[in-house]
C-alpha cells in the first residue's frame, strides 16, 4: 500500500465537508454563514465560518452527493451530543440507486454503538478521543455515491464531518459497500442472532462489529459464528469455535484472573467494557470488532451468517463441573460486505427510535 504512493496517477483528489458541500475545485471555505459565523466574529470569510451542520429532530440531511466514477477514502465525523450515535442512521446509496446499501446507526459504524466513546485503533476504523470517527473502508462507484444522515432523536444534533474522496477510474470488477444492522433484544432463548440473511450475489464478507449486553451471570462468550455459503442450509462451510474466539480473544479474554481485557488491533478487537454501576447501568456491555481485510469471506451466490447467545454453566449432573447454557443476550450487530451490485439485497427493514434506543 506503501508503494502506490510513489506511483503517478491522474486520479484527484476532492473533498465534501460543511466548508465545501460540493467537492468542487476551489470552492472550500467560501461560506459567509453557518455554525461557526458567531465565533469567528470579524474574522470574516474563510476563518471557520462553517464548520457543521444542524440536524433538527425527525430530518435527513443529505451529506454528500458525487458524481463519478470514484473512490471514497476516508469518511471523519464527530457530534454533539454524544447520545446521537445510536439516534441517527447513517445511509449510503451507490449509482442513483433508491435504496441505501449502507444503512447502520452512526456510532454503530464506527465501533461506538453504546453511546460511550471506546477507542478502536484498527486499519480500516479508528475511533479517538473523543468521538473523533473515522473509516478507511474503500468505497468505489461508477456513476453516483450518495451519503445522509437521518436524526430520529427528539434534539438537535450537530454534525461535524469530511468525507474525502478521489475522482478517476474504477475498475470494472469494483463491488459496492455494503452495511447491515440488526438487533436481537434478547435473542430468545435457545435461538440464534443474525447477522446477515438473504445476501444474494457475488461479494466478499469483510467485517462485524458487535454491541452485546449480558442477560445472564457467568461467562456468555461461547457461541459460534457461522458462514452459510451458496445454498448452505442446515450447516455452514464455516463455522467457529466460538465468540472470543472468533474476535482472536481466548479463555474469557480474563488474563490470570484479573477479569476482562480491553485491547485494539489492526484486524480484531474487544475495545469497549462497559462494568454496572451498581445503579441504573445494571448490565455488563461489550464492543468487539473483526475485521475480515486479511482473510475476507468469498460467496459466488448467496450469504447468511449468525452467533449464539450460548454461555456457560454449572454441570448440574453431567458429570463436569460445567456445561454449555443458551442465553438471552441482547445482541446488536453491524455487517459489512462488498457485493458486485449498489443495490440492496437482504437489507433488514429500518429501525426506529426505539430498536436502536441503548437499554
Amino acid at each position: 500500500m506503501l508503494d502506490e504512493l510513489a506511483r503517478r496517477t491522474d486520479k484527484i483528489s476532492r473533498s465534501v465537508s460543511p466548508e465545501n458541500f460540493t467537492g468542487a475545485k476551489g470552492a472550500g471555505g467560501r461560506a459567509t454563514e453557518g455554525t461557526g459565523a458567531q465565533a469567528a466574529g470579524e474574522l470574516g470569510r474563510g476563518w471557520k465560518i462553517s464548520p457543521s451542520i444542524e440536524i433538527a429532530p425527525g430530518e435527513t440531511a443529505e451529506l454528500a452527493d458525487i458524481a463519478g466514477p470514484g473512490t471514497v477514502r476516508h469518511i471523519w465525523c464527530t457530534t454533539a451530543p454524544h447520545r446521537a450515535w445510536r439516534g441517527t442512521l447513517l445511509r449510503a446509496y451507490w449509482e442513483g440507486e433508491a435504496e441505501p446499501a449502507v444503512e447502520v446507526p452512526l456510532g454503530d459504524f464506527f465501533c461506538n454503538g453504546w453511546n460511550v466513546f471506546g477507542q478502536v485503533s484498527s486499519q480500516p476504523v479508528a475511533a479517538n478521543p473523543n468521538g473523533g470517527f473515522n473509516a478507511y473502508w474503500p468505497m468505489p462507484f461508477q456513476d453516483r455515491a450518495r451519503f445522509t444522515l437521518e436524526n430520529l432523536s427528539a434534539e438537535t444534533v450537530v454534525l461535524y464531518y469530511q468525507i474525502d474522496y478521489e475522482l478517476g477510474s474504477v475498475p470494472a470488477d469494483s463491488c459496492f459497500l455494503h452495511a447491515h444492522w440488526r438487533r436481537s433484544r434478547p435473542v430468545p432463548y435457545g435461538e440464534t442472532h443474525t447477522l446477515l440473511d438473504g445476501v444474494e450475489g457475488r461479494g466478499q464478507y469483510v467485517g462485524t462489529y458487535l454491541a452485546w449486553a449480558t442477560g445472564s451471570p457467568g461467562w456468555w462468550g461461547e457461541g459460534e459464528v457461522k458462514f452459510y455459503l451458496d445454498g448452505d442450509t442446515g450447516f455452514p462451510t464455516i463455522c467457529g469455535t466460538g465468540t472470543e474466539d472468533y474476535f482472536g480473544g481466548a479463555w474469557n479474554f480474563d488474563v490470570a484472573g484479573q477479569g476482562y481485557t480491553a485491547y485494539t488491533t489492526p484486524y480484531l478487537g474487544l475495545h469497549q467494557i462497559l462494568r454496572p454501576d451498581g445503579l441504573y447501568a445494571s448490565q455488563q456491555r461489550f464492543g468487539m470488532y473483526r475485521w475480515h481485510v486479511a482473510d475476507p469471506v468469498r460467496f459466488a451466490e448467496d450469504l447468511r451468517v449468525t452467533v449464539q447467545s450460548l454461555g456457560i454453566g454449572p454441570g448440574n449432573g453431567n458429570g463436569l463441573p460445567h456445561r454449555y447454557r443458551p442465553t438471552s443476550d441482547d445482541i446488536a450487530s453491524t455487517a459489512l460486505f462488498y457485493l458486485d451490485s449498489p443495490a440492496p439485497s437482504g437489507l433488514p427493514a429500518t429501525p426506529g427510535l426505539l430498536e436502536l434506543e441503548v437499554d
